[in-house]
């Protein structure tokens, strides 16, 4: 009976114990201030990205390719006499898919496979963007009937997103300090740092075509970066 009665009374010292830490623990935790700041690096672009190709159509499927591929080549050409590295071209996409007739109204035929045509698309990177115009015009030029966007870059991007990621770290301490002050509380050590990553450029980009060339406006990108931050409070 002794043992039974000890051993309740240490069950229950010890639930008490566990009961009091939960409780101190709970408290420990609603002590803490938690914010995100936000951090942004702006940048001038100094590379592109060009998405063009060459769409024909011809009667038979060999002749559709044929017409496709022998434009795509004298593109690709016209893109090495101009600098284009190697290693700045990659095919996107090569297809081949048939040319059906109309849908008669009446008569119940079926339709008709009529012709053929063949597209290919080429990712170019553009490193020197004073001749960007000069590109574009020139694969118009050379047979390129395709223009699928273009999107500026940055060559280096990890310098301008550890400044964007430090900005965002003194932006959330700056929020946690005011919002200590507006408490009327001191502000503790950081607890936790979690970087929500994403730091990759965006950026608008404008563009009219002439007969002249291209002229582009870059303008300017921007490389944001986003970090939330614990921080306790002190007594």
């Amino acid at each position: 009976m002794t043992r039974r009665i000890l051993a309740a009374a240490a069950l229950s010292a010890s639930l008490f114990a566990a009961l009091l830490g939960g409780a101190a623990g709970a408290e420990e935790t609603a002590r803490r201030i938690s914010v995100t700041g936000e951090g942004q690096v702006e940048a001038v672009p100094d590379m592109a990205t060009i998405t063009l190709g060459v769409t024909q159509e011809a009667g038979e499927a060999r002749a559709a390719m044929q017409a496709t591929s022998e434009a795509v080549a004298g593109v690709l050409e016209r893109l090495a006499e101009l600098g284009i590295a190697p290693r700045d071209l990659q095919t996107r996409e090569l297809s081949l898919n048939p040319v059906w007739s109309e849908l008669s109204g009446s008569d119940g035929k079926r339709r008709q496979i009529t012709g053929f045509v063949a597209s290919n698309t080429v990712v170019v990177r553009v490193r020197e963007l004073a001749g960007l115009g000069g590109v574009l015009d020139a694969v118009l030029a050379e047979g390129a009937n395709d223009f699928n966007g273009l999107r500026f870059g940055l060559q280096e991007v990890a310098p301008l997103a550890e400044e964007a990621r430090r900005r965002a770290v003194a932006d959330a301490m700056a929020r946690a300090k005011l919002l200590a002050d507006a408490a009327g509380v001191a502000l503790g050590p950081v607890v936790s740092i979690d970087d929500h990553g994403g730091a990759m450029p965006k950026a608008e980009m404008s563009m009219r075509m002439s007969a002249a060339g291209a002229p582009v406006a870059a303008g300017e990108l921007t490389v944001s970066a986003s970090v939330t931050m614990v921080f306790g409070i002190g007594e």
